[in-house]
């Protein structure tokens, strides 16, 4: 087990001398659950749309042959898994990964999982904490490198209010912040103060402008105490959007991180008797949500993304964005995988929708920030938003490098300037992302081998999340929008 620092539950006054827990031996998790009188085992997984599922399991339930040969639940229960007659699967924890829940009114130890297939004793192909290792192994096989680390930068909103309705008659949504400077005029119990950010204007003023500041730096020593090095908060560029910083690390890891990331952003939020979501475009006329993942392969202890190519970089690097520039509408699947997603991604705005790569220009898809010292060359991709599963999209994101790197696929010439000042006929030299979800999955129906290489994601897998996703396009395209009634109806 790894000890660091002293770490205490706010709801249940648990403390013990621990910050990231880390076990060996089932004997020793066993310990630890007996000498800190927890309460309960919360074992997570994750679905193929990416959100934590969970099963508690009481103390008294929990001994050696649990937390090494793991335990069952129903697989059909989980949109896009088994069928109901083959339901039987089976959690397998991973105890070198667990975390205090913060937010439990018991004493409550999360351990995440991997699913496995009961018939075989083989990981699900299905699962994605499970595609997340295979990848990594792969690329380990491959001879490439050892180690692929992963930098994102999840940003999300926070709003006051949200009304929901989707009725064979009633279509419509409400979103509200005090934040919003749709409230500049709204009157309020206690007074209208008037300090708000206006469109486009939180990035980023001090308080009382900032209004979320104290949240964020709860939700940053939430995160802390549960596990995830932190490194920063800030406000971002729209009023009630917000950005939290964390340490990059290893695929897997990171992808862990995201989870307990979006988790603790919630729940804080929800404990603030506010609602935060990652949806990627929640608000019109202002920015979307994002997730730049920065990104870089090592091999015995050198960063092999370093050399005295463009902007200090190696050859293998520049591979690598060929290969994520020449894959990325088939990234697009997982890496921005809803409808939503589309509304942030619009040609015109400032969104990186152009298949570009640039030293620290944001207006590239592909940007590689500047670095003190060869140790922090990496390449910034910058299309992905948070709604995407980390597993499947850190994944898919690493064997399109990969791919790029054995096929010595390179990105053309570097553009540093502006992208959004192009002429029309620039323009249409220069590749873009999807424009829509539909686009997405047919981009992934056709170019997908580049996954499936060393069977890091299986066809059957590929098959099953496009099913999925086919069925959130037609709800999306069949449903009639308000803005097409107001657009139509006395046409």
């Amino acid at each position: 087990m790894d000890v660091l620092l002293d770490h205490t539950n706010k709801n249940t006054g648990f403390s013990i001398m621990s910050e990231k827990l880390s076990f060996k031996s089932s004997a020793e998790i066993l310990k630890f659950i007996r000498d800190n009188e927890i309460a309960d085992i919360d074992f997570w997984i994750t679905s193929p749309r990416g959100k934590p599922q969970h099963v508690a399991l009481h103390a008294s339930m929990v001994d050696k042959d649990v937390f090494e040969n793991g335990f069952f639940f129903d697989g059909s229960s989980i949109a896009g898994w088994k069928a109901i007659n083959e339901s039987d699967m089976l959690i397998k924890p991973d105890i070198t990964r667990v975390f205090i829940d913060s937010f439990s009114a018991q004493r409550t130890i999360c351990v995440m999982s991997d699913v496995y297939e009961p018939t075989t004793g083989q990981p699900y192909v299905r699962d994605p904490r499970s595609i997340a290792a295979f990848a990594t192994d792969y690329m380990k096989k491959t001879g490439i490198a050892d180690t692929a680390f992963f930098g994102p930068e999840a940003e999300f909103f926070v709003f006051d209010d949200v009304r929901i309705n989707v009725d064979m008659n009633h279509v419509g949504y409400r979103v509200d912040s005090e934040e919003g400077p749709y409230n500049s005029g709204a009157e309020f119990p206690g007074g209208n103060m008037g300090h708000r950010p206006k469109v486009k204007g939180g990035y980023f003023p001090v308080a009382p402008i900032d209004s979320l500041s104290d949240l964020r730096s709860e939700m940053l020593s939430v995160l802390d105490e549960m596990g995830v090095t932190v490194e920063k908060h800030h406000h971002e560029v729209a009023p009630s959007q917000c950005e939290l910083g964390i340490k990059f690390g290893t695929l897997k890891e990171c992808a862990d991180n995201m989870q307990i990331y979006k988790y603790v952003v919630q729940n804080v939020a929800a404990s603030y008797g506010k609602t935060a979501t990652f949806m990627p475009k929640p608000i019109y006329g202002d920015n979307g949500s994002g997730m730049h993942c920065h990104q870089s392969l090592w091999k015995d202890g050198k960063n092999l993304f370093a050399g005295d190519l463009y902007a200090g970089l190696s050859e293998t690097c520049l591979y690598y964005i060929g290969g994520i520039i020449k894959h990325a509408r088939a990234l697009n699947a997982f890496t921005n995988p809803t409808t939503n997603s589309y509304k942030r991604l619009v040609p015109g705005f400032e969104a990186p929708v152009l298949l570009a790569y640039s030293s620290r220009n944001r207006s590239a898809s592909c940007r590689i920030p500047y670095a003190l010292g060869s140790s922090g060359k990496r390449v910034e991709v910058r299309f992905p938003d948070p709604a995407a599963n980390p597993y499947l999209a850190f994944s898919a994101m690493l064997m399109a490098g990969l791919d790029g790197i054995q096929k010595k696929i390179h990105p053309g010439e570097a553009m540093d300037k502006n992208l959004y000042d192009l002429s029309e006929k620039e323009l249409s030299k220069v590749p873009t992302v999807c424009g829509s979800l539909r686009e997405a999955i047919e981009s992934l129906r056709a170019d997908h081998d580049f996954l499936c290489a060393g069977d890091v994601f299986s066809k059957d897998m590929i098959a099953s999340y496009i099913d999925l996703k086919m069925e959130e396009i037609e709800a999306y395209e069949t449903m009639p929008h308000p803005i097409e009634f107001h657009m139509y109806y006395s046409d």
